[in-house]
């Protein structure tokens, strides 16, 4: 996964990438020829006291060593370039990706596990990316280069290249092996600090409400000790890596010295020999160690790398149609017919045969119990999910059908929880048509009922509004998620549950005001309050998601039983009020 990730998302940086391989290879080979110059310079320029050659080959090496400088700057440069151009695609592709899914995909995933993958997963592997580039390259040439060049110094002595290099390569594997689960253990429990932090966040007020900040401190503590106590056991494993490879290294270091004054004793090797062989030794267990370093990324960066290819290769479950319907004059009639749907992995449906229509210049209200499928219901209109069977039609066609840009472009939505986002309310209200005029924002939000909240507002239309819309009301973020609704003029008006946090005289209000704007309109409304349908055009009755019931409010209260309980349940509740 790791391979194919970087593969295809490194394919655009190609001439980047052959500069950066290019300049590390020149400058890894200079790096090779400083110690044997060195060498040269000991034995033919000190021993025989040769200043001249001394001079000579000084300034051969300071040019090598300024062109390796050059060359190491530019293709650490362009490796930077290209790990973070790396890092800003696959973010990208991801969010486009997420952008996709329908709701099924995202309760699939979770949240806070997708806003793992589009950042701490991205930065690992993008960190593996830019290890790479300035490692990957080097480190090979440099270990092998070295070992010809210190071969070529004195043959004698290669065999400890032989014990020395393999021993530090099965210790690094073996270190390595051991950290790929801890690393994998990590991510998911990264995850669930995240979803408990979010949920912590969020819910503050219910937390207090209740009460539960010990036992919310206590399940948080849980999963940070868990996350802990899974990077301590990978981090050990990390931190004897270096002390290994040290080891390794300080014990070749004395085996060259010792049996390297042997053969100089012997006659058999020259000083500046024994100096390069020692400075071409270094090199290649430098380039081991930085191997290692990339070595130490690469099991962290492989798991994040699987989590984020999932998401990648995991294709929506809402597809847009091969052979796109676009309404030439829409009317937005909607049509159930015989639809049920099922959630991925349900034993029983959710819904079950739901057939009726909903006409233009109609309000079809649907009204049961909690759990009968309302919500649902709504969301099978603008293809949030797809019914499982059956079929929702508008103007005759399937939604499946139709071009997705022109379905959602008939549709306003309300849903049950009102979201702002930060901004401003202008900003917000304009999420429904970017293009609307001022004046069609006050109009949306005089129908709405939210004009007057909005002009005691010191900065009105470009008063901020925070994330969620924590800064409001309830009910101001529920008038103003039903004024964005209006600003687009749709032709389908879906409300679930959209006045629940109003008032009674507030409702009414609305109600009225909505009634021109939408004589012409389909509209959809889930209700709980049966005061507020009376005067609907028809009434949809749900129980364990089927239709019980289906009528105006005269017909059902004569022979609904189920429709009958619900009314009478709010009628005894409002007069015991």
């Amino acid at each position: 996964m790791l391979l194919r990730l970087m593969r295809s998302h490194l394919r655009p940086y190609l001439p980047w990438l052959a500069i950066v391989v290019g300049l590390q290879f020149v400058g890894t080979l200079a790096m090779l020829f400083l110690p044997s110059l060195n060498a040269d310079i000991i034995d033919r320029g000190v021993a025989l006291g040769d200043s001249g050659y001394i001079v000579r080959i000084g300034g051969v090496m300071l040019a090598v060593s300024l062109g390796q400088i050059a060359c190491s700057i530019i293709a650490v440069r362009y490796s930077a370039r290209v790990a973070m151009s790396f890092g800003r695609d696959v973010r990208r592709d991801l969010f486009h990706r997420v952008g996709d899914f329908s709701s099924q995909e995202i309760s699939q995933f979770g949240a806070p596990s997708l806003i793992t993958r589009g950042t701490n997963d991205v930065q690992q592997v993008q960190m593996l990316v830019l290890m790479s580039l300035t490692m990957l390259v080097s480190a090979p040439i440099m270990m092998l280069g070295g070992i010809v060049m210190a071969m070529r110094e004195n043959f004698g002595l290669s065999w400890l290249l032989a014990i020395c290099v393999p021993a530090l390569l099965v210790t690094v594997g073996f270190i390595v092996s051991r950290m790929v689960p801890g690393f994998k253990l990590m991510q998911g429990r990264i995850d669930t600090i995240n979803r408990i932090l979010r949920e912590q966040i969020t819910g503050i007020r219910v937390v207090r409400a209740f009460v539960r900040e010990p036992d919310e401190r206590a399940r948080f503590g849980r999963s940070n000790a868990e996350l802990t106590a899974s990077a301590t056991s990978t981090g050990r494993w990390m931190g004897s890596m270096f002390p290994a490879v040290m080891l390794i290294m300080n014990v070749s270091i004395v085996g060259v010295y010792w049996f390297g004054a042997h053969r100089i004793d012997e006659g058999q090797m020259e000083i500046g020999a024994l100096t390069a062989f020692m400075s071409y030794l270094m090199q290649i267990l430098m380039s081991v160690m930085m191997a290692t370093f990339m070595l130490v990324q690469v099991p962290r960066a492989a798991v994040c790398a699987d989590r984020i290819v999932e998401v990648l290769s995991t294709e929506p479950s809402i597809v847009p149609s091969a052979s796109p319907v676009v309404l030439a004059d829409p009317r937005g009639e909607v049509t159930f017919d015989n639809v049920s749907f099922a959630y991925p992995g349900a034993v029983d449906p959710v819904l079950t045969g739901i057939s009726f229509t909903a006409r233009p210049g109609e309000t079809t209200a649907i009204v049961g119990s909690t759990g009968a499928g309302k919500t649902t219901l709504m969301d099978l209109v603008p293809r949030l999910y797809d019914a499982t069977s059956g079929a929702v039609r508008i103007d005759g066609i399937d939604v499946r059908d139709l071009d997705e840009e022109s379905l959602w472009g008939l549709i306003g939505l309300v849903p049950q929880r009102a979201f702002l986002f930060s901004g401003t309310i202008r900003s917000n209200l304009s999420y429904g048509r970017a293009d609307a005029s001022d004046e069609e924002l006050w109009a949306a939000l005089r129908i709405a009922q939210g004009e007057d909240f909005v002009r005691a507002m010191a900065e009105g239309l470009d008063a901020p509004v925070s994330q969620g819309g924590t800064n409001l009301s309830g009910g101001q973020r529920q008038r103003l998620a039903i004024a964005r609704a209006l600003v687009r003029q749709p032709l389908i008006h879906l409300y679930d549950d959209a006045f629940s946090a109003l008032d009674v005289a507030t409702d009414a209000r609305l109600r009225r005001a909505l009634g021109p704007v939408t004589a012409a309109a389909t509209v959809i409304v889930v209700a709980q309050r049966v005061s507020s349908i009376l005067e609907a055009d028809q009434i949809v009755v749900l129980d364990d998601g089927r239709v019980v019931g289906l009528g105006t409010h005269a017909s059902l209260i004569e022979d609904c039983p189920t429709y009958q309980e619900i009314v009478t349940s709010q009628l005894t509740a409002e007069e015991v009020a």
